[in-house]
């Protein structure tokens, strides 16, 4: 017996197996392409986070300051202090406030990197129409943890100190005794927080564009928006009672903005569906 195949013998390749092979080539490079994005974003949020721990101290310092005016400015106390109670605490505290600033500095490389590998795959309608939202989503997370900084810690600052009791006879004190880490901590909560739920406008004009929901919608659902942003601030605030007005607040403003947005893209959508039909 030959050891030459025969001709009827040979497999015969499938129009499936021929579209395997074309796609597989472009799968690849797909997946390069993600590991180059991929690297340079962790190389960028890497160095950012190394540049930022040179300012770690200084950082932590301007964190501190609502709480240091309001222990110093509003009580008189002139020597406010925090404490660490583990060998490493402060050096972990300034390491993660290093990583935390460094997402907010590597953010431009980052987004740009990932706007980079979707966009071949959009139209050029539809890249003028992410565009926006990358750089809407970042200053909107800003304004939310300005809004933190502001508004947010001097009142929570003032709440905390307010248990403070000095001693007297009969009356032991009470000494507010801060770990660094847990202000920290603390900061960052709200931050992120207040951060993802300035994300709202972003999160509902995207939703819009895509169809997904309209304007009507958005007006009709205002009652149960209401209850869910509520409910979102007695979760992801201290519980006391001026924290989530303060968030529930400018977050409702949002979504009265976000109802605004999506109507204004309607109409948009309206009039350029009227001008090609009017070109046909």
């Amino acid at each position: 017996m030959s050891r030459d195949m025969r001709a009827d013998e040979r497999p015969n390749f499938t129009d499936d197996d021929s579209e395997m092979e074309s796609t597989r080539a472009p799968l690849l490079d797909h997946l390069i392409e993600l590991r180059t994005r991929l690297i340079w974003s962790i190389a960028a949020l890497a160095a950012a986070t190394i540049v930022c721990f040179f300012f770690a101290r200084p950082l932590y310092n301007i964190l501190l300051e609502p709480l240091v005016r309001v222990a110093e400015v509003d009580r008189g106390d002139t020597r406010f202090e925090l404490i660490y109670t583990a060998p490493l605490e402060v050096f972990f505290v300034e390491l993660k406030l290093s990583l935390f600033a460094g997402v907010f500095l590597a953010f431009p490389v980052v987004g740009w990197q990932i706007y980079s590998f979707v966009a071949p795959g959009l139209y050029n309608r539809e890249k003028g129409a992410v565009l926006p939202f990358l750089i809407a989503a970042p200053v909107l997370f800003t304004l939310g943890a300005l809004f933190v900084y502001f508004g947010m810690l001097p009142l929570i600052s003032n709440f905390a100190l307010s248990f403070e009791q000095l001693a007297s006879e009969g009356r032991a004190a009470i000494t507010p005794q801060i770990k660094v880490s847990e202000y920290l901590s603390l900061v960052m909560a709200l931050m992120l927080a207040f951060g993802l739920s300035f994300q709202l406008p972003v999160v509902l004009s995207l939703l819009g564009r895509a169809g997904i929901i309209g304007a009507d919608t958005l007006r009709s659902g205002r009652k149960y928006a209401v209850v869910a942003i509520l409910v979102s601030a007695a979760f992801f605030t201290p519980p006391d009672l001026i924290s989530q007005v303060m968030l529930a607040v400018p977050v409702y403003g949002l979504y009265e903005i976000s109802i605004w947005c999506v109507s204004m893209m309607e109409k948009k959508a309206a009039e350029d569906d009227a001008i090609g039909g009017a070109g046909d």
